[in-house]
């Protein structure tokens, strides 16, 4: 009876958070203006544009206005955010922060039953960070592949400069030659420019879009092109050169430290495993961890140890190239 309980009440959470999702859902008509005019939104928040923007502020944190109202008082909502358009994700953070919760109090439900102690079940709360985790790995995983595509447009960039083109000619080259998620990012760029936002700003905002170093040189090399002069052509080959052997180095690192990283993964993996082996070989044995009163404080204390544990070999084995 009590696992019937805990089963629909489950059920019922899901069918109000799709319920909340179906509403929160739409868009609107105006989304590619909304996308468009945040670029000159962030501009203005930069003291370089002085116009009257009343009309671009509707970067909705949720289409649930509640919970849009609740979130503009976080102040990492907008962190937020900045991941979900950096990982190339179009919903809104409302979306991530209630399937988060639901996730959460799904996974303690439904673990409360099987565990009879509050602490042994708490740990299934954790269930929640998947849709933070998957925003933050699509994240990575899409400006790992920009930097990787990057020196592809500053050649092609450097080229068309060559041929007599303009600047903003050889942007929308790269929009339309080069592979996603570079020529989406510089036609968005593009764009910005051609809607009439100064060239600068258009380039700082790409620089917000994609945190990388590599894009922080290529616009500050502009820049002091523009002020100074130069052979421009010169110069992206030049950084081009530079990006291309740092990767050189990157994967020799990754090459050099294979052993080390298949390492940390059996140490942070191995508790864990020998843990689920011997409850299913030993279940008395393994049971006295949650029947005993100190069991959970002992789980608790070793969960802690193991995140540290691994944060540390993480760092040991990642170098910064």
């Amino acid at each position: 009876m009590g696992l019937l309980i805990t089963i629909l009440t489950f059920l019922v959470v899901v069918v109000l958070f799709l319920g909340i999702w179906v509403f929160a859902g739409g868009e609107g008509a105006q989304e590619q203006v909304r996308k468009r005019m945040s670029a000159v939104h962030k501009a203005e928040r930069r003291g370089e544009v002085n116009v009257n923007l009343a009309l671009v502020r509707d970067e909705l944190m949720s289409g649930v206005p509640w919970l849009h109202r609740l979130m503009l008082r976080w102040s990492w909502s907008s962190k937020l955010q900045d991941y979900l358009v950096q990982a190339g994700m179009t919903a809104r953070p409302g979306k991530i922060v209630l399937m988060s919760f639901i996730l959460a109090v799904g996974g303690l439900l439904g673990a409360s039953y099987f565990f009879p102690h509050f602490y042994t079940a708490l740990p299934f709360a954790l269930v929640g960070a998947i849709p933070i985790t998957v925003v933050v790995f699509k994240r990575r995983r899409r400006l790992r592949r920009f930097e990787e595509i990057f020196p592809e447009a500053l050649d092609l960039l450097g080229r068309a400069v060559r041929a007599g083109h303009a600047f903003t000619t050889g942007l929308e080259m790269i929009a339309k030659e080069c592979a996603e998620p570079l020529a989406g990012e510089f036609r968005t760029a593009f764009e910005e420019q051609n809607f009439g936002l100064p060239l600068r700003d258009a380039l700082l905002n790409l620089t917000e879009r994609v945190p990388i170093v590599d894009v922080r040189f290529f616009v500050t090399a502009l820049m002091i092109q523009k002020e100074t002069g130069g052979n421009l052509a010169e110069i992206l080959d030049g950084l081009a050169r530079v990006i291309r052997d740092r990767f050189r180095i990157y994967r020799d690192v990754q090459v050099r430290t294979a052993q080390g990283r298949l390492t940390a993964g059996i140490l942070i993996c191995l508790p864990i495993a020998m843990l689920g082996i011997l409850g299913l070989l030993n279940p008395h044995y393994v049971g006295v961890l949650f029947t005993d009163p100190a069991g959970p404080k002992l789980l608790i204390a070793a969960a802690v140890l193991q995140v540290i544990g691994s944060a540390i070999l993480w760092k040991i084995i990642h170098f910064e190239v």
